[in-house]
């Protein structure tokens, strides 16, 4: 599927409304931002609705300052059958300077489901990485699923015992 879309960036500027009393982008709204860019290449893979089905390893490596200029670069990672499989970058920098100063922010993996009006799955187109960059991106994700899975047992181990 060479012409579907495989990345995408939003590009905005943090607004008051976007920060706490500090004057620092609130971490739910970064991770708002990160459901948009993903749902937005989401649904520009499969052409059609999804939902979001899992956020994980998000990390929060800086604040991003009021009126700074924020940018959500999804990424295509992987596909499953009728899951699509997002990398989310959010870098930040100064509007006035150079876009290479811009710093990385917060990273996680997105994982949206295709789905019908009735929201039963269906079914994706399926992603072959073509570069070496989308390889090692796929590659990455395959082993952030398979600690993922970890993280699941433990989870349901907790849960059940509380």
């Amino acid at each position: 599927m060479a012409g579907k879309q495989r990345e995408l960036t939003l590009r905005f500027l943090a607004q008051p409304k976007d920060v706490n009393y500090g004057g620092k982008v609130f971490g739910g709204t970064v991770m708002g931002w990160i459901d948009q860019g993903a749902y937005a290449l989401a649904a520009a893979w499969c052409g059609g609705y999804a939902v979001t089905a899992y956020v994980g390893g998000i990390q929060f490596e800086a604040s991003i300052p009021i009126g700074a200029l924020v940018e959500v670069e999804a990424r295509l990672l992987k596909t499953g059958r009728s899951s699509m499989h997002i990398g989310v970058d959010v870098r930040a920098r100064d509007p006035k300077d150079d876009a290479s100063r811009a710093q990385r922010c917060c990273h996680c993996i997105v994982i949206f489901v295709a789905v019908d009006a009735a929201g039963a799955p269906l079914a994706v187109p399926v992603f072959e990485p073509m570069t070496a960059g989308e390889r090692e991106r796929a590659e990455y994700a395959e082993r952030f699923m398979a600690l993922r899975q970890g993280i699941e047992a433990e989870r349901r181990a907790y849960l059940e015992r509380w």
